[in-house]
């Protein structure tokens, strides 16, 4: 039989974890829409997409590759 303390530290150890997991990924957001907001502020990356522009297409992607690696490692640590 599976002990009740067992199951409410593995339940307090996923919701810790929840709000931990939910906290990185709205810093990754914000991350996101300040890099597009601020430094890219003259250049609408989903208009030069819908245009055909593969370079744009392209950093768009290596972008969110970076916010990815940069908060895999956050985690990690």
């Amino acid at each position: 039989m599976i002990d009740t303390s067992f199951l409410s530290t593995t339940a307090l150890n996923l919701f810790i974890n929840l709000i931990y997991a939910m906290a990185v990924f709205g810093v990754a957001f914000l991350t996101f829409i300040w890099s597009d907001k601020i430094l890219f502020k003259n250049i609408d990356f989903i208009e030069e997409i819908k245009r055909g522009n593969m370079a744009a297409a392209i950093f768009a992607s290596v972008k969110l590759l970076f916010i990815a690696i940069v908060v895999a490692a956050a985690l990690n640590s």
